[in-house]
């Protein structure tokens, strides 16, 4: 047998396993429920597996993370950037610490004053970072997706939230305690280096958004979150509700409402029972404020 064919039967092997695990997570799911819909309209990069403890990626989703070069040794993707960007020996090594779990749309992860517990590195959910003025409208500062984590404050030796984390789009993260991710910021240059980065551009985007609240239409600014939400999200359709698009723009829920009906008049998108679909990616950019180009992904 040539080397090729040696090195091409475990990848082989592994392509396999990966798919049994696959069909085996998917056979699992509720029929007809909201999992499986989002599942058959292709919505879906990944599904965890909690009886071992690991990130199924579809096979699409594999194939785009594959190694580019021939030379790179392939080994389990990871659907998070900042976990993505460590080397393979520190990701190894951080993989028992990090717990795959589910969290539901309006779960509060973090709240102000409170001691952190736990960091969240999104997979396909989507964390909204509210400011809670007391006798205010909270509004939103920050929004998280795989690009990021939640809980950058244990990064700088702060470990108590000055904002609310609650989810805004359901799905999957990886949990790692408090202890574990200040010990590993501490061995880990790499990790150091892309959170900065990351914390750089997460202050650089609630300056923006601060600016976009004060001055730009209610119209503009939902179409700028609808796009930035979508791309957190990596698909065109989520679910979200006028209410928490309200909380988060700091408006009344019927602004919300006006602002959707003049996007669906344009044939922009479609809203219905929290349901959204972007049907024209173009026109909802020319519709937002400018401010969406400087606080996309």
């Amino acid at each position: 047998m040539s080397d090729s064919s040696s090195s091409y039967a475990p990848e082989v092997a592994r392509t396999k396993r990966q798919d049994e695990q696959l069909s085996s997570v998917l056979l699992r799911l509720v029929k007809g429920g909201p999992e499986q819909q989002a599942v058959e309209a292709g919505e879906i990069d990944a599904v965890i597996d909690y009886s071992g403890s690991n990130v199924i990626l579809f096979p699409a989703a594999r194939q785009a993370l594959r190694p580019a070069a021939a030379g790179e040794s392939a080994y389990e993707p990871v659907a998070n950037s900042l976990l993505a960007a460590l080397t393979r020996r520190e990701y190894q090594q951080l993989t028992p610490s990090l717990e795959p779990v589910t969290l539901t749309s309006g779960a509060v992860l973090h709240e102000p004053g409170e001691p952190i517990r736990f960091v969240y590195f999104p997979v396909d959910c989507v964390v909204s970072l509210l400011a809670t003025p007391k006798g205010r409208r909270t509004v939103e500062v920050g929004l998280v997706g795989f690009d990021g984590m939640v809980g950058t404050s244990l990064a700088l030796g702060v470990n108590v939230s000055s904002l609310r984390a609650r989810v805004q789009i359901g799905g999957t993260a990886l949990r790692m305690p408090q202890a574990r991710f200040t010990r590993t910021v501490q061995e880990s240059q790499t990790l150091r280096h892309e959170l900065n980065l990351y914390i750089y551009s997460e202050l650089t985007a609630a300056r923006q958004t601060a600016v976009c609240s004060t001055f730009h239409q209610i119209e503009e600014r939902l179409a700028s979150r609808l796009l930035t939400t979508s791309a957190r999200a990596r698909s065109d359709r989520f679910y979200v509700t006028q209410e928490s698009l309200a909380g988060v723009l700091g408006v009344r829920r019927e602004s919300i409402t006006q602002a959707a009906i003049g996007l669906q008049r344009r044939r922009l998108i479609t809203y219905h029972r929290g349901n959204l679909r972007i049907l024209n990616r173009q026109g909802l950019e020319a519709a937002s404020c400018h401010c969406y180009g400087q606080l996309s992904v």
